[in-house]
């Protein structure tokens, strides 16, 4: 059912189809700008790729650096608060919200009926013994190893994944699982990893129930660059379900879509919740 691939300014037409149906969104980085949390991939952003886990699991440098910045990011990170769009979908309630975000705030602003598709970056897993932790909990460590690291580094740049710009890292101390002494990991999908395969079903058959159900599939704020994301618009078109686009920035489902908006989320889905 794709009606028009053209980048349209106009959301009219896509709150008329949206209206009434059921949904299931699917959310990006571009969800969160309005946060205070940039996006890896809107325009102007810069181009860089996220530490993958071959580099995390290579050895205690590479950890190091992934320590080093995440302690920065995490520290301001977490002070960032749902933004209306967030709060917008938490009202919608749809059938499901599949978010390929990490910050945490669709579950801040009360979204219920919600896979976070690559993990929270607010929590903490040990390769060797698999306790999951608090990254709060890990943060008070970091600070007491680390004296003074945070202030020394007040001016970075902050990433959608918690991580900074930041380039040199020697002498950061990164403590051991307290129940092994085993590596830490923050618990998310990491570049190279599987999004486990029960969330993927799970999403799988929430896409699927909209082409029973009358349903359209919404995409806010992602450019729809890896597969864990453009599988759900494929097998949506494919299934003959309408989706809408809404994102600043061209996406890789584009010639998939109903509706393709250049709007931002947060306007378009305030209008969607009213």
């Amino acid at each position: 059912m794709t009606v028009s691939t053209a980048p349209q300014t106009d959301p009219e037409p896509a709150l008329a189809l949206l209206a009434g149906r059921p949904l299931v969104v699917l959310t990006g980085a571009g969800l969160s700008t309005d946060s205070g949390i940039p996006d890896y991939r809107s325009p102007g952003s810069p181009a860089r790729m996220p530490m993958t886990y071959g580099e995390f699991v290579s050895g205690e440098p590479a950890r190091r650096r992934y320590w080093a910045r995440s302690h920065l990011g995490w520290s301001r990170m977490r002070r960032a608060d749902p933004n209306p769009g967030h709060h917008a979908l938490a009202g919608l309630d749809p059938e499901l919200l599949i978010t390929q975000n990490v910050d945490g705030l669709h579950e801040r602003a009360g979204s219920r009926r919600l896979v976070a598709l690559h993990g929270r970056i607010a929590d903490v897993v040990c390769l060797d013994c698999r306790t999951t932790s608090t990254r709060a909990a890990l943060q008070e460590r970091l600070d007491a190893a680390n004296p003074g690291w945070l202030t020394q580094h007040v001016a970075v740049e902050v990433r959608p994944d918690g991580d900074v710009d930041l380039e040199e890292t020697a002498g950061f101390v990164v403590p051991g699982c307290e129940g092994c002494g085993g590596v830490l990991k923050p618990d998310v999908v990491f570049f190279g990893e599987n999004v486990p395969a029960p969330r993927v079903g799970r999403c799988y058959a929430a896409v699927d129930a909209l082409a029973e159900s009358d349903g359209v599939l919404l995409v806010a704020g992602s450019s729809l660059t890896v597969m864990s994301g453009l599988r759900f618009v494929r097998r949506a078109a494919k299934a003959g379900v309408p989706v809408v686009i809404v994102n600043r920035g061209a996406t890789r489902g584009d010639e998939l879509a109903t509706y393709r908006l250049d709007v931002g989320c947060s306007e378009f889905l305030s209008a969607l919740a009213s």
